[in-house]
């Protein structure tokens, strides 16, 4: 085969011919690869198997063409830039050995073009496609391969923006795993609060501060950690996850004969906290616990087959800034504090309502009932507050103190403050 790289053309030549014969094009890219057939197709442009002629084993490469389908010339303008650096960070990215190296960046015909490293193999979805879901061993083992990959491309002040199983590519032959496609990745600028702007990436693997354009080195965390949720179950992230609970109840979906450890299973939890701060923030962090958890996963026998799950189980998203270690401390203890302080106005106030109520009780000024029902409404909006503060990620024991000698104020001003990562 031989493929005419003419968008309007792609006709399929001779090998033995160097220009097309249907448009008279050059076919020959920078005189040395050659497109052998279209391999992917998406909104910047077409990917094209092809074959390096430069080298005398002629090895197979990739060829992505920038061809955006949106026309409009301020997004083709930022679009011709965003291709251009995808080729600087693979070719600063490239040295390291589970990178698709570049081979090449150029212009011809009046476009964009960039060359890397062909990986034969197969990405993790098309692995859960073949052979079924994932068990701990395999998602223990894929973490061990990915993380120093992210740890690289992190210290190269990259973040990758769109783990997912499809960027994902076991090498056919040493089974290495290769991150590819960082067509979406953005420099982490340290100038801007420790965050990229930009919303971009794929939905239902996104970190919700990428969702909101507001990429950190754990957003790549958080989506490795859904990836591998999605790779252990055969299920949906969005229905995976509880937006009325904003969590993730993704253990009710695993066969029961394929379980996860208890060490895995924390691991996991906190690579997809919703809260920054509850989040692993770097991929030494999460190496460093499965390390110290590194006795051999339970190999289960072989799982049910998909079919047979899903007939029977029954059946997003901070602006917050990477917070070191001795800051979480001094919030500690400035809590510690505001939970005094709430306790020494809740405490007196306690004792005095308790008397006046029995001096009104034994001088017959108040029945019972009377005596009762205002307490009762008290700590109904105590419970309230506490309640209210636990969907906002607020501390629930300071607004359930506050919540009895100041009442209905204290579950106005809770219901009234932001949600916090």
């Amino acid at each position: 085969m031989n493929l005419c790289l003419i968008p309007d053309c792609l006709h399929q030549n001779p090998t033995t011919v160097n220009f097309c014969e249907q448009c008279g094009a050059k076919l020959l890219l920078q005189d040395r690869y050659r497109a052998l057939k279209v391999i992917g197709q998406g909104g910047f442009g077409k990917t094209f198997l092809a074959r390096d002629e430069g080298k005398p084993s002629q090895p197979y490469c990739v060829i992505k063409q920038f061809l955006p389908i949106n026309q409009d010339p301020t997004y083709l303008e930022k679009a011709a830039k965003s291709f251009k650096l995808e080729a600087e960070r693979l070719e600063r990215l490239g040295d390291y050995p589970q990178i698709p190296v570049l081979l090449a960046y150029c212009h011809q015909e009046g476009r964009q073009y960039l060359v890397q490293e062909y990986i034969n193999g197969k990405n993790l979805a098309q692995e859960l496609a073949d052979h079924g879901i994932f068990n701990g061993r395999d998602i223990r083992n894929l973490l061990l391969d990915i993380l120093p990959i992210l740890d690289f491309i992190h210290s190269k002040q990259v973040i990758h923006r769109d783990i997912k199983p499809e960027n994902i590519i076991r090498r056919i032959g040493d089974e290495k795993l290769f991150l590819v496609d960082f067509g979406a990745a953005k420099e982490f600028n340290q100038s801007i609060i420790g965050y990229t702007s930009g919303v971009i990436g794929t939905a239902q693997y996104a970190a919700p501060e990428q969702l909101r354009g507001e990429s950190r080195y754990s957003s790549d965390l958080y989506s490795l950690g859904v990836t591998c949720l999605y790779l252990l179950t055969n299920v949906s992230p969005f229905d995976m996850f509880s937006s009325v609970d904003n969590d993730w109840s993704w253990r009710e979906y695993l066969a029961t004969n394929n379980p996860v450890s208890d060490e895995l299973g924390k691991i996991l939890d906190k690579l997809i906290q919703q809260a920054i701060k509850k989040r692993y923030h770097f991929a030494k962090e999460v190496l460093a616990d499965l390390n110290t958890n590194n006795q051999p996963e339970f190999i289960p026998p072989p799982p049910v087959s998909l079919r047979y799950r899903q007939e029977t189980i029954q059946p997003i998203i901070s602006n917050q800034e990477i917070t070191p270690q001795n800051n979480s401390e001094e919030e500690k203890k400035e809590l510690f504090i505001l939970r005094i302080i709430a306790s020494c106005i809740t405490i007196p106030y306690g004792v005095v309502m308790i008397l006046t109520s029995l001096v009104s009780l034994f001088s017959g000024s108040a029945s019972l009932f009377e005596i009762l029902i205002i307490p009762f409404l008290i700590t109904c909006c105590a419970f309230l507050s506490k309640d209210i503060a636990k969907s906002k990620n607020r501390d629930q024991l300071l607004w359930f103190l506050l919540g009895f000698p100041f009442h209905i104020a204290t579950v106005l001003i809770i219901a009234c403050l932001p949600i916090k990562d």
